[in-house]
């Protein structure tokens, strides 16, 4: 096949993919501006555009107040888990101690279990704490279900960075935690990043452990606050859709902000 045929195919292939992949999201975005009036009719456009249905959902219900707590949580988990696997992977990639391989193994194994299997044992040990209905609760939960894959990840990146440069800013006068920040730190970046987009996107799409181990409207994730809108007669569809999108949003935002280091990430080395 001529090049210039197989570019425009190759170029018609991947318009063709995006389209399908962007569908789902076109469809969020009719049903989020159609009127309550318009939601069981049959054309694909709305014959008016209910715009407003982006502020009612801010003022008619507590999205709001479920943003907030979405925000707070994800990002308490994202910093409590890098907070603790740094160290944790430090430690297992560069000391050689007895039984490493197991300790790694277990945290491998804790991995495994699913979280919604465990809900009724963290609930009860939450209540025997009087710790429900609290972010702090929401924050430690999704922490310990990140933490083994944080720590795999960080460990795989450090034990991928040659010893001899942190000893080599040892000879300098660096201690081993300069050396730690200074020069492995940066060089491990990009396993950092993926952590951060797991645990965040993690902590952000959780539904089950906001669920059960908080009451309060008021202190509930997104996920629920969005979950909330489908009543027992007249699910709220336009509002559903419009808070769907809200929820979107700091996703995007993550991505964008940190997608260069990602990129950098996958190409390292590529260029000698």
């Amino acid at each position: 096949m001529p090049a210039a045929p197989k570019k425009y195919l190759v170029t018609a292939l991947a318009w063709l993919l995006a389209a399908l992949f962007l569908a789902p999201y076109l469809e969020m975005v009719i049903t989020a501006v159609r009127p309550a009036d318009e939601l069981r009719d049959n054309g694909y456009l709305p014959r008016h555009f209910a715009w407003h249905n982006f502020v009612a959902v801010w003022t008619d219900t507590t999205i709001g107040t479920n943003l907030k707590v979405s925000l707070l949580v994800a990002g308490g988990s994202t910093l409590l888990t890098l907070l603790v696997a740094l160290p944790a992977a430090y430690y297992t990639a560069r000391m050689k101690f007895r039984g490493r391989t197991a300790y790694l193994l277990l945290v491998l194994v804790t991995q495994m279990f699913q979280p919604t299997a465990l809900q009724v044992g963290l609930a009860r040990e939450f209540s025997s704490l009087d710790m429900m209905d609290s972010d702090l609760t929401l924050i430690l939960a999704n922490s310990a279900f990140s933490l083994a894959f944080a720590v795999w990840i960080l460990s795989a990146y450090i034990s991928s960075i040659p010893a001899e440069l942190e000893e080599a800013a040892m000879i300098d006068g660096t201690g081993r935690v300069g050396a730690l920040f200074k020069v492995t730190l940066p060089l491990a970046l990009p396993g950092v990043v993926t952590c951060v987009i797991f645990t965040f996107i993690t902590a952000w799409n959780e539904f089950v452990m906001g669920l059960i181990l908080v009451n309060s409207p008021s202190k509930q994730p997104l996920t629920v606050g969005i979950d909330a809108m489908i009543g027992a007669y007249h699910p709220q569809w336009n509002y559903m859709f419009a808070a769907s999108l809200v929820a979107i949003v700091p996703v995007v935002i993550l991505f964008a902000a940190i997608e260069r280091h990602v990129v950098a990430g996958l190409t390292a080395g590529s260029v000698k």
